[in-house]
């Protein structure tokens, strides 16, 4: 393999590290909408889905009762010791990267990347896909968008505070630990592009969750753009940030609302 692409894994997989807990309390688990479009499309109750880029295994565990077995996937060390105590019937996880599962060949219905795929090489992923997806199998990739609908005071908040971090990351290069992110944008254009699968598509939907100030600065605390900042430069952030949680926590005065993440599902049909 390129030692290029070896490098940009490692980078990716340890901007996750020491968050993990954050993580797993804040952040949505998967809806059930992508999972019943998922089965409506294979026309049957799956017997192996595999979640590349598990994190803290909320995505895994969501497919509890819809298939005979789901296998979560993830590289980082401690996304994977949180994901690894979900473990239960019909539940595992692999330590792995997303182009190197180790899985049989045409072992899986369907492959799924919830929040992940953008951390991922596409060429190489969706080659692994390829090569695991049984003839018929469904590749999605599921992505909610920042923030989510509650308040939007609450909301200008979260994207001034965000665009604080992008002049930071701008400012200072070591932030970045050159990391690769790819473009969510061209998830369903790389898709096609992989020649792979006979149907592609994409889907929106909404799901709608109860938010409290807690969980809603915890959710960005589960960032890891600021969670960077936050380990490398801390005192370059630290008056935004504390700006930003007194600004959340009188906005929500003690209460818990509702709160609606704008998702996209971009998957291909093998």
């Amino acid at each position: 393999m390129d030692p290029s692409i070896k490098k940009a894994d490692m980078k990716n997989k340890d901007r996750f590290l020491g968050f993990a807990d954050v993580y797993d309390q804040a952040r949505p688990e998967m809806p059930e909408y992508p999972i019943e479009i998922i089965t409506r499309y294979l026309n049957k109750k799956a017997n192996l889905v595999v979640d590349l880029g598990c994190g803290s295994g909320l995505s895994t565990t969501a497919w509890k009762n819809h298939c005979n077995a789901v296998i979560g996937i993830e590289p980082n060390d401690d996304m994977f010791l949180a994901a690894s105590k979900k473990a239960d019937d019909g539940i595992s996880f692999q330590k792995a990267f997303a182009h190197e599962t180790g899985l049989s060949s045409g072992s899986a219905d369907a492959v799924i990347c919830s929040q992940s795929f953008h951390w991922m090489n596409p060429e190489l992923t969706l080659a692994e896909v390829n090569r695991i997806l049984k003839t018929g199998g469904i590749f999605a990739a599921v992505d909610y968008d920042w923030p989510p609908v509650c308040k939007w005071e609450a909301e200008l908040a979260h994207k001034q505070l965000f665009y604080k971090i992008s002049c930071l990351e701008e400012e200072y290069e070591d932030l970045k630990d050159d990391y690769i992110r790819w473009d969510k944008n061209k998830h369903l254009s790389n898709i096609k592009n992989s020649g792979y699968f006979r149907y592609q598509r994409e889907i929106v939907f909404a799901n709608r969750e109860f938010c409290d100030a807690k969980r809603f600065i915890s959710m960005t605390l589960s960032q890891s753009g600021l969670q960077s900042i936050i380990k490398h430069k801390p005192d370059l952030i630290k008056n935004a940030l504390d700006e930003y949680i007194e600004t959340i926590q009188c906005l929500f005065a003690g209460e818990t609302i509702k709160a609606d993440f704008c998702y996209r599902m971009r998957l291909g049909i093998k």
